[in-house]
């Protein structure tokens, strides 16, 4: 039996004792339970619910995104797929407003989780901007009709989404797709596309794993490449509409996530239980939203984990000047019209300091006033781009990055 195969087997025999877990927490919390509720018919509940919570989701959550504040007054936002490709949406937060604004593409990673993680980083953008997303599709959930989807396929969707929004438009790519960004604008940067962007913003991205190694960038090169392809690619089972197609799957990458803070995230859900059985619905409501998303994960086309890991973390092509595009060499030296904002975090463990930064010696070819760096001091990964410092320190950076070049 395969990877796939084994793991689709145990989610499916799981589905009954989920199902009995939330009858038994329905029954329990119900109308017709209310005179025998006390604190064990509560804790016995919460552990229902545990178990009902038990297990993975492949199915893009909500933004849930309805409102938002421009100017003195609160206008609706309309979630609009204004272009859709075989293996990614470019997703619209249109806004009912008067006053044109700068229209941005957030570029959301392909790395096992859907774009909704960056739901704190758009809800933030959208005040001030007309904002975009990379809504990228599953795998498991794309026809084999469709072929391949690689690393220059990432790429090319990042062009195509950018020319679809037309000129003046900017870039704002968090984590993993920094370095794709930064190749799609050299691509049109040396075809003279008159989309390029005006500005770029580069958050906690891999630009030269060299630098400051990490246990994942250690990962990466403790193996052949010819381990990963052996032991982390699988064949998507019969019943998806990807039948036969060759992925990354999440389940993989997220279990990778978890075991690096495993006491983090044992605790959590140890205090969840503890939120459940005493009532306190505020706090179970964030750790349990927290947790929808973060268990709701895609799998990647095997030709994009496989060239990544080679391209980026391995061979180091894009800071050594070997990285191609459709097998055509890059000069990076050509953009000089796209301003670069690089941002990182001062205890990020995933991409370390000095990592992102790395793309300002890349892009020689810009002038020093056209480009800026940020050290968000006292902040891992995700605080780069999610909670109260992105928010209240790191935002106004970008902000103001894109309001000089827009």
């Amino acid at each position: 039996m395969t990877m796939y195969r084994a793991y689709q087997a145990q989610s499916d025999m799981m589905a009954p004792l989920k199902l009995s877990a939330h009858m038994a927490r329905r029954f329990l919390t119900g109308p017709f339970a209310a005179p025998f509720q006390n604190a064990a018919t509560r804790r016995l509940a919460a552990a229902y619910e545990m178990v009902e919570r038990v297990g993975l989701t492949h199915g893009r959550p909500d933004f849930d995104l309805k409102t938002t504040e421009v100017g003195n007054r609160e206008v609706q936002i309309t979630e609009e797929a204004a272009y859709v490709l075989p293996f990614g949406t470019l997703l619209h937060f249109k806004k009912d407003v008067d006053v044109p604004q700068p229209r941005v593409l957030v570029v959301a990673p392909l790395s096992g989780h859907f774009a909704t993680l960056l739901v704190g980083t758009v809800r933030t953008l959208l005040p001030d901007h007309d904002v975009f997303i990379t809504d990228w599709h599953n795998a498991r959930d794309v026809s084999l009709e469709h072929g391949a989807f690689d690393f220059d396929g990432y790429v090319e969707h990042v062009i195509k989404f950018l020319e679809f929004m037309g000129p003046g438009g900017h870039l704002v790519a968090v984590c993993q797709p920094c370095v794709q960004a930064l190749v799609a604008a050299a691509v049109m940067a040396q075809d003279g596309n008159p989309a390029q962007p005006r500005s770029m913003t580069l958050m906690a991205g891999p630009i030269d794993c060299r630098v400051n190694p990490t246990k994942v960038n250690e990962l990466a090169t403790s193996k052949p490449m010819s381990w990963f392809e052996q032991n982390l690619i699988s064949t998507v089972p019969m019943g998806f509409k990807g039948s036969g197609r060759k992925v990354y799957p999440g389940f993989i990458q997220l279990s990778a996530f978890v075991s690096m803070n495993v006491n983090r995230h044992l605790k959590a859900h140890m205090d969840l239980y503890e939120a459940l059985a005493d009532g306190d619905d505020e706090k179970a409501t964030t750790t349990k939203n927290f947790y929808d998303e973060y268990f709701a994960v895609l799998d990647l086309a095997a030709e994009f984990y496989l060239e990544t890991v080679q391209y980026v973390f391995q061979e180091y092509r894009l800071p050594k000047g070997e990285l191609t595009f459709r097998g055509n060499k890059l000069d990076f030296n050509a953009i000089r019209r796209t301003a670069l904002l690089t941002v990182e975090g001062e205890r990020d463990d995933i991409c370390a300091l000095g990592q992102t930064v790395a793309a300002h010696d890349i892009c020689s070819g810009l002038r020093p006033h056209r480009k800026r760096h940020h050290m968000q001091a006292g902040v891992g990964h995700y605080g780069v781009f999610s909670g109260r410092k992105w928010a209240g320190q790191v935002y106004p950076i970008v902000r103001n990055h894109i309001l000089a070049s827009d």
